[in-house]
């Protein structure tokens, strides 16, 4: 794959990110490709000596989009980048960072060498859902990382009925359900005790939030079939229930209404450096490595 034309995307939102944007800019430059600057980004960084376009022009004439920022910045550019094929890299100018992989540090020389033709390249799969009441779609949504059923509010606990295909799985009564896929394991996913999922994994990830019954447990199914979630009731009954695909939230769902989830169609492509290993930022995100020395006491 060759980059002839490279987007730079960043959280325009962060101070100083300027600086390390045109410095990424002048790398890709000196590379041999041409930069382009997401028009959003160039317009609240003042880099504008650069071609620039929106979305639609990226997914047009971009080779490969460099995302600065942090996994939310990630999340937005991969749902809207996955139709129109556009590989990914991701530079992390946040904090945590599953999916902006590359530290700031280490962005010229990894760029450079991903350009050069070093690189790894990783499909990862996303979740399409939709929101029903009766034959009336109400909301439909993308998401990299999870679709989130939550109770609205200070409202009881929802109840859901949860099939797979048409079978009937199982009914809960929880503050919410996780729908994740394997890179949204090490997300909201992970903070309500589910398990990490390999990227590589053809799945997908089931995870409740505060159940009212303990025996109610995480649960990895195939990425092949089709969920549903139908809200049979809610814990009060002026309270409502929302879902959230990524960061895109339907707030006003009601007894009755129907959540369905399936595999998209389309992927999200990550370009990583030479070398990259997910257990290593396993390791380095969730300190895997600072361990405890063993002393005589606790031997």
């Amino acid at each position: 794959m060759h980059f002839k034309t490279v987007a730079l995307i960043g959280r325009y939102q962060d101070s100083g990110l300027d600086a390390p944007l045109r410095n990424l800019a002048q790398t890709i430059q000196a590379a041999g490709s041409t930069v382009l600057i997401e028009a959003e980004t160039a317009k609240n960084t003042g880099l504008t000596e650069y071609r620039i376009g929106d979305y639609n022009e990226i997914g047009r004439q971009a080779d490969l989009a460099v995302i600065m920022g942090g996994d939310g910045t990630m999340l937005g550019a991969a749902r809207t980048l996955a139709p129109d094929k556009v590989p990914l890299i991701g530079i992390n100018h946040g904090r945590l960072g599953f999916i902006t992989d590359i530290p700031l540090h280490n962005a010229t020389d990894a760029l450079t060498s991903v350009i050069h033709g070093n690189y790894e390249i990783e499909e990862r799969i996303l979740l399409e859902g939709r929101i029903m009441r009766g034959d009336e779609t109400l909301f439909s949504g993308i998401a990299l990382n999870d679709v989130v059923i939550n109770r609205a509010g200070r409202g009881g606990m929802i109840e859901l009925r949860v099939e797979l295909d048409g079978s009937f799985m199982y009914s809960q009564r929880a503050d919410g359900l996780i729908i994740s896929t394997p890179t949204g394991s090490t997300a909201y996913a992970l903070s309500a005790n589910g398990p990490i999922l390999h990227p590589r994994l053809n799945g997908i990830l089931l995870v409740p939030v505060a159940p009212q019954t303990l025996s109610n447990r995480p649960i990895v199914i195939p990425d092949s079939g089709l969920l549903s979630m139908t809200i049979t009731a809610l814990g009060r009954v002026e309270s409502g229930a929302s879902v959230h695909f990524d960061m895109q939230t339907w707030s006003d769902c009601q007894p009755g209404d129907r959540i369905d989830v399936r595999r998209a169609q389309h992927t999200a492509k990550f370009i990583h450096p030479v070398g990259y290993s997910f257990f290593s930022t396993l390791r380095r995100k969730l300190q895997w490595n600072h361990m405890p020395q063993l002393t005589d006491e606790t031997e």
